[in-house]
């Protein structure tokens, strides 16, 4: 059957000499185009068998054909896994196709390339919809600064915490760069500080070389608002608030709205869920409670959970649970609940009423 199917899509030996050439590529676009027809339908062998017989012909034409031929290839879900390395490796008028879109090339196929070529395929592939850390690592270290804002601008890119550090550190004479981290969502805490950072050093010149000074004292007042505003809707983003506010009010027509429904929620670590029953009992909105509920000074929160009188239980729950378990200490935790446990009912009233009934955070 092998041997039949390969007669069947390609004779060899008519393909000799000048007059096969324009035969060559004709029969190269002609197999192209149908494998990438049945594909799906096509058994493993029949995939193989379509590799050895393409990646015979893309050696003998041009490079019109080639391109053509990537083309084809590039959007496939299963493909000729050799022949598709090879046009990835080629130039890049013709690599470019495989290298953004085909999802038959690992994550070591193209750190190979990666590092092998240069920066057009590493802009090429830093347009893929996903990409690892490994492979953002390679583009980060070796691409130019065209490549490095494309990396930074992918959604879908995975950026380890070294690749974020080289690339905040180029973002300092870059404002496009500094633009595309500042939007990304999988920012850690130090480097949204850092990017801040760099970012007001250079409002802080330009005020200053405006003889702006008195502006330019206020900057840094300002690039820490800045920061934990970005900071806190980092964590924010995770959570789907929408949907967990319709769980808890269908809950509350049942009349299971309490503080041991929170509790429950709190062992289950669903924040989403403990935020909207705790804002339903307080009848508070959601948005500036969660906003309260993500910040690294609990404070704020404490002085709510005592003036509606929860437990010691559920606070201590709630400071263990969704982004506080990752931004409270266990020294921070400690802290929060001794300010609960020494402050009275009457202190937290007072300090809200100080607040004018606004959760500050």
């Amino acid at each position: 059957m092998s041997e039949a199917l390969k007669t069947e899509l390609v004779n060899f030996s008519e393909l000799t000499g000048e007059a096969g050439n324009a035969r060559k590529a004709e029969l190269a676009k002609h197999v192209a185009a149908l494998f990438a027809l049945t594909s799906e339908r096509c058994s493993d062998e029949q995939v193989g068998i379509y590799d050895s017989v393409l990646l015979r012909l893309v050696d003998m034409v041009e490079a019109e054909v080639r391109r053509y031929v990537a083309e084809q290839m590039s959007g496939l879900k299963r493909g000729p896994r050799e022949t598709i390395c090879r046009l990835a490796d080629d130039e890049i008028s013709i690599a470019e196709p495989i290298l953004v879109r085909s999802t038959v090339l690992n994550d070591n196929d193209l750190i190979k390339i990666a590092e092998k070529r240069g920066n057009s395929h590493c802009l090429a592939i830093a347009q893929r919809e996903v990409l690892s850390e490994g492979v953002t690592d390679i583009l980060v270290q070796q691409g130019d600064l065209k490549v490095k804002r494309k990396v930074a601008g992918n959604d879908g890119a995975t950026l380890s915490d070294a690749s974020m550090k080289l690339l905040i550190n180029d973002a300092a004479s870059d404002a496009t760069l500094q633009n595309f981290l500042s939007e990304r969502g999988d920012l850690a805490e130090a480097h949204i500080a850092d990017l801040v950072a760099v970012a007001s050093e250079e409002v802080r010149k330009k005020l200053r070389d405006a003889g702006r000074c008195d502006e330019a004292e206020r900057v840094g007042e300002a690039a820490d608002i800045a920061a934990q505003h970005m900071s806190n809707q980092y964590w924010l983003g995770k959570y789907d608030f929408k949907t967990a506010r319709a769980r808890v009010l269908l809950l509350a027509k049942r009349g299971m709205v309490n503080e041991a429904a929170l509790r429950r929620f709190c062992s289950e670590d669903r924040f989403a869920e403990a935020v909207s029953t705790l804002a339903f009992m307080m009848r508070v909105e959601i948005e500036e409670l969660s906003h309260c509920m993500v910040s690294p000074n609990p404070e704020p929160f404490i002085v709510l959970a005592k003036s509606f009188g929860f437990s010691s239980i559920s606070v201590s729950g709630l400071l263990s649970i969704g982004p506080w378990r990752h931004r409270l200490t266990p020294e921070g935790r400690v802290a929060a609940m001794s300010l609960f446990s020494r402050m009275t009912v009457s202190e937290a009233k007072r300090k809200m009423a100080l607040w004018d009934k606004k959760i500050v955070a």
